[in-house]
């Protein structure tokens, strides 16, 4: 097991139960940042974030999150342009 300083770009992210989360696009200080490709069409226009305290570990090329999927998106951060959106 890894920790939260082992996360490199491209590593897949996935929720407590496996499921697809997206693709690291980078660490940004104490946040992971995601792609955009794989957010959806309704958010292709924005990026999203997940805090560093929902990384349960870093395992090969995986970022396993201490939630479930669904619950990781309703936590998701949300920017565009460097700005909070909502």
């Amino acid at each position: 097991m890894s920790s939260f300083t082992d996360i490199r770009d491209r590593m897949e992210v996935i929720g407590a139960d496996g499921v697809h989360i997206g693709t690291v696009d980078r660490v940004d200080g104490d946040r992971i940042k995601l792609t955009r490709h794989d957010s959806g069409a309704a958010h292709e226009d924005h990026h999203h974030y997940i805090p560093r305290g929902l990384v349960a570990e870093v395992e090969g090329d995986k970022v396993r999150l201490s939630a479930n999927g669904d619950v990781v998106a309703a936590l998701f951060e949300e920017e565009k342009d460097g700005k909070p959106i909502g």
